[in-house]
């Protein structure tokens, strides 16, 4: 141990004197230059030397050692938040939570990530984009936290520099009692994303743990795609929602995580539009209101081994879009999967589709899924190549509902994270 560590050490405890018992480590003299410090950490159970009763000050240690020193001499209320950002990760590791740290370092905390995705769209081409993004968290105070999120995309396609830069989250969430809240643009997740998985305007709030009772209600935006396609040359049919709102309820029963739901789109109206030409486009031709879609939904999620997780659901519509089915069965199989501060994790999984177009507004995945329902397969993988460098290829296989027609996409993405 350095001296200089020693001394830093006993300063945060607040060193002043040898009023304590005598120093319990046999290689520490009473004319030691460390003895003070050595007999206040020791006394203070920051430090504990070896089984033989020595203190061992001429050996190495670990960083694991040393952050079991920090997380001791936190624990007793010692300032040392430097050394207690040196060893984060090994603090993390420990289960020792650097909250009081993260305050006090700073009140605004920016992160974001970079991503490169290439797809291709079978007989329908590419697409290659860069994404940025930059999330900006606030402490308003011990309660409520305020998060928002700043958006680019880069079309690389072609050499144009197209790009659009949005704000696409921004949000309170805190407690009123035992309530939990999010208000604002904030991210909405329905059926682990099958149903509906991007930003929505409004209010979510929870209650419980174990049990957890949810309830929301919003103004869904990106709402996907057309609900019918007529020919590229010719008409097409587009549906849109004014709010969404529901409640849900998450359940833990030993290994077994189950969850049911009831959501409602409302006041959906239908929007025709006919073909101009090259130039003009398609041009609004007509709408009409239609009844509310209304989604009951059940899923469950367990182990079945170590780190591989079996995830089913079932949906159930009031409407009927394009084809006459209005129910959805998507199954999951993952195992592990990629955690960016940890090179060389890796994941893999898959899922099966059969969904009505009832059963989707914004679907999570990011393969082409068509405009009239669709069923069939995927299967991915992510790897870390490097702290917080990740990679991931997917591939699906889809037939549309209506048609028939094949719909198959390889997708891949590289993730930098900072």
């Amino acid at each position: 141990m350095k001296k200089s560590l020693v001394l830093a050490m006993a300063m945060a405890l607040g060193v002043t004197a040898s009023a304590y018992a005598a120093n319990p480590f046999s290689d520490v003299p009473a004319g030691h230059w460390a003895y003070d410090s050595i007999n206040k950490l020791a006394a203070a159970g920051v430090i504990e030397g070896y089984g033989d009763s020595t203190f061992g000050g001429d050996k190495l240690m670990t960083r694991y050692e040393m952050a079991q020193i920090v997380a001791k001499a936190m624990a007793k209320g010692a300032n040392v938040d430097k050394l207690a950002a040196e060893f984060a990760d090994e603090l993390d590791n420990l289960g020792v939570r650097v909250a009081a740290l993260e305050k006090k370092a700073d009140n605004v905390k920016i992160t974001g990530n970079i991503r490169y995705n290439y797809a291709d769209y079978d007989e329908d081409g590419y697409a290659t984009k860069l994404r940025s993004r930059i999330w900006v968290k606030g402490q308003i105070n011990d309660n409520w936290t305020y998060t928002g999120m700043l958006e680019n995309i880069q079309n690389l396609k072609d050499n144009a520099g197209n790009e659009d830069t949005k704000f696409q989250r921004a949000y309170v969430d805190g407690k009123i009692g035992g309530l939990a809240v999010e208000a604002g643009r904030l991210p909405l997740n329905l059926v682990r994303g099958n149903l509906y998985d991007t930003r929505a305007d409004g209010i979510v709030a929870s209650y419980g743990k174990d049990v957890k009772v949810t309830g929301f209600y919003a103004k869904p935006t990106n709402q996907g795609k057309a609900v019918q396609e007529y020919g590229t040359k010719f008409m097409k049919t587009e549906l849109e929602y004014d709010n969404v709102y529901g409640a849900k309820v998450d359940a833990k029963f030993g290994v077994v995580a189950a969850t049911a739901g009831y959501t409602v789109f409302q006041d959906a109206t239908s929007k025709a539009y006919n073909y101009v030409d090259a130039k003009k486009d398609y041009v609004l031709s007509g709408s009409a209101d239609l009844d509310d879609n209304k989604i009951w939904n059940v899923g469950v999620a367990f182990d079945l081994a170590k780190d591989l997780r079996l995830t089913a659901d079932y949906m159930k519509s009031s409407e009927e879009y394009v084809t006459k089915d209005d129910e959805a069965i998507v199954v999951g199989l993952s195992y592990a999967g990629a955690k960016a501060a940890k090179e060389g994790s890796f994941g893999v999984y898959a899922n099966y589709y059969d969904q009505a177009r009832s059963t989707v507004v914004a679907h999570t995945m990011n393969g082409e899924y068509g405009t009239h329902g669709f069923k069939g397969y995927m299967v991915g993988a992510n790897y870390t190549f490097a702290k917080n460098i990740v990679g991931a290829v997917e591939y699906y296989d889809l037939e549309d509902k209506l048609d028939d027609s094949d719909m198959k996409t390889l997708w891949s993405q590289v993730v930098f994270t900072f």
